[in-house]
This record gives structure tokens, C-alpha cells and sequence, in this order.
């Protein structure tokens, strides 16, 4: 039985938080923390096979937050906001500028399952030959290899960061034999821990592992209770392209009402409904170019 049986069985509906005793306070050797990261994954496994968790928002919303760190480690004042207004106002030729640039490589990152062209087109600035040498890494766990990625990314392109981390990312999900990629080690990793090498930056990884899945596991707690909320009232929907408009609001973090599959007028009056529902949010606070999300 895993360590969390008992809790996931006692309530098939409810995710249960990550058990307090993996936390990053008691990882104190580097044995003792790839111990209490594997236990971290062992959790975040079971809310990725939740029947009630909407994996593909949840993933989307990851990239938000690792696109936002990424660009924090950077220096530049983009925030969740800023980098949402970037993605979703980019018009056909604009350039959407350094932020823009991150975030829209994290997004491309989790759009699509893992495979050697997904991760060329989310990541311009690796090379072929690197991406092959990182996804022929197959010694060692999934941590320590992921490690070992972002030193050999680094190495080559030290102001990379983001895709040292996209590429870390991917790489241990392959070798966990994860379909898809899920944002970890930029949510658990500071910007000092990215200069870190070798035993150091191994333990930085499994320390950041533990941190990020305690993060992952609050936010599909929450996506997961607003999902469950939306597919509630979807039935009640008549307008024609109303229930593909609640597919894609349980797999992406936020819309545009021009996104759905609506007419304008439609789309923006059924955006204002499910407000009013309480079952999505408005999440720009302007009374113009709006984006909504669960």
C-alpha cells in the first residue's frame, strides 16, 4: 500500500495535503531529502491520477508560476498578471519581449506530451544536440539526473534559466515515466540554488522537489474544488458551444471570452453568467480586455 492509501480512499473527492512529516526541515543529508522528495513524488503521482483533478489546468497554471519565478530570477518586474496580459494580447507579429518570451515557452512546454520536437519548439535557445544529450541521461535517479541537466545546460548558456529548468522538468518526468511535463524545479528552486553545482545542486533539487510538490498539492486542492463547481452547473448551459467553452476553462488558466467558441456577444454574456455562478473568476479587475479562468 502507498503512504497515502488511506487518505485517498477515506475520500475519493478530496485531495489530501502532502503528510507533514515531508517537509523540507527535516531533509538535512542529502539521503534524508532524496528520501522525503520520493515520497513527495509518490503524492504529486496520485493527484495526476485523481479522477476529479483537472490535470491539464492544473499543469497550466504550474507553468504560470514557474514562467513568473523564471522571470523574477531574471530581474525584470513582470508578475501573474503582467506575463497573463502579455500571452493573451499578443497579436500575429508582435514580439511579446524577454517575459513574454518565458512564459510562452513554459505554455508550449505543457501544451503537448513530451517528445524531442516539443521540446526544440518550447525551447529555441537549446540546441538540438543538448535536448538529445539531456534525453539520452539515463543513470541515476530522477532527481539527481534532472540535477545534472540543469548543470550541463547552465554550463553552456549560464543566463538560460528557464530552459535549463523546462528541460530538467521534462527529463524527469521521462524518466518516471510521465506522459506529460509538470512544473517543478523552477517553483522549488531559488536563483542562488541554480549557481550551485555537482552534490550541492543535487540536494537543492530534492529540497526543491518537496517545496514544490507542497505547492502543487494546495493548488489542485483549489483547482480541483472549482472544477468540481463548474462541471456542476454545465449541464444547466444551453447556449450552443457552451459545453466545449467549459471543456477549455477546465484545461487552461485563463481566456479571453474571443477565445471560446462563441460569437462575441455570447461568449462575453456566458463569461458574465458563470461569474455570477461563482464557478469562474475575472481576473484582470479592467472593464476591458478581460481574461477568466476557474
Amino acid at each position: 500500500m502507498n503512504i497515502d492509501a488511506a487518505k485517498w480512499n477515506a475520500d475519493p473527492d478530496v485531495i489530501p495535503n502532502l503528510p507533514g512529516w515531508v517537509n523540507v526541515a527535516r531533509a538535512q543529508t542529502l539521503e534524508d531529502t532524496a528520501f522525503l522528495a520520493g515520497a513527495a513524488i509518490n503524492h504529486l503521482q496520485q493527484i495526476l491520477n485523481h479522477r476529479a483533478v483537472p490535470v491539464d489546468l492544473l499543469r497550466d497554471r504550474l507553468a504560470l508560476r514557474a514562467a513568473e519565478a523564471c522571470v523574477t530570477h531574471s530581474g525584470r518586474p513582470e508578475r501573474r498578471g503582467q506575463l497573463r496580459d502579455i500571452l493573451h494580447m499578443l497579436r500575429p507579429g508582435d514580439l511579446p519581449g524577454p517575459a513574454g518570451d518565458i512564459y510562452l515557452n513554459w505554455r508550449r512546454a505543457v501544451e503537448r506530451p513530451i517528445s524531442k520536437p516539443a521540446m526544440e519548439r518550447a525551447l529555441p535557445q537549446v540546441s538540438a544536440a543538448q535536448i538529445d544529450a539531456c534525453f539520452a541521461e539515463k543513470s541515476g535517479a530522477a532527481v539527481t539526473t534532472a540535477a545534472r541537466v540543469i548543470e550541463a545546460v547552465l554550463a553552456d548558456s549560464p543566463r538560460d534559466d528557464a530552459g535549463a529548468l523546462i528541460l530538467a522538468d521534462a527529463v524527469m518526468a521521462r524518466t518516471l515515466g510521465w506522459r506529460d511535463l509538470v512544473p517543478i524545479f523552477a517553483i522549488g528552486l531559488s536563483r542562488p540554488d541554480l549557481r550551485k553545482s555537482d552534490h550541492e545542486l543535487a540536494y537543492a533539487c530534492h529540497r526543491a522537489v518537496i517545496k514544490a510538490v507542497r505547492e502543487a498539492t494546495r493548488l489542485a486542492s483549489d483547482v480541483t474544488r472549482r472544477a468540481e463547481q463548474l462541471r456542476a452547473v454545465a449541464p444547466k448551459l444551453r447556449a450552443s458551444g457552451a459545453q466545449d467553452a467549459v471543456q477549455m476553462f477546465l484545461s487552461r488558466d485563463a481566456l479571453a471570452p474571443s477565445a471560446l467558441p462563441l460569437a462575441d456577444r455570447a461568449a462575453r454574456r456566458l463569461c458574465d453568467r458563470l461569474v455570477s455562478l461563482g464557478v469562474i473568476r475575472e481576473l484582470t479587475g479592467r472593464k476591458t480586455f478581460r481574461l477568466y479562468g476557474v
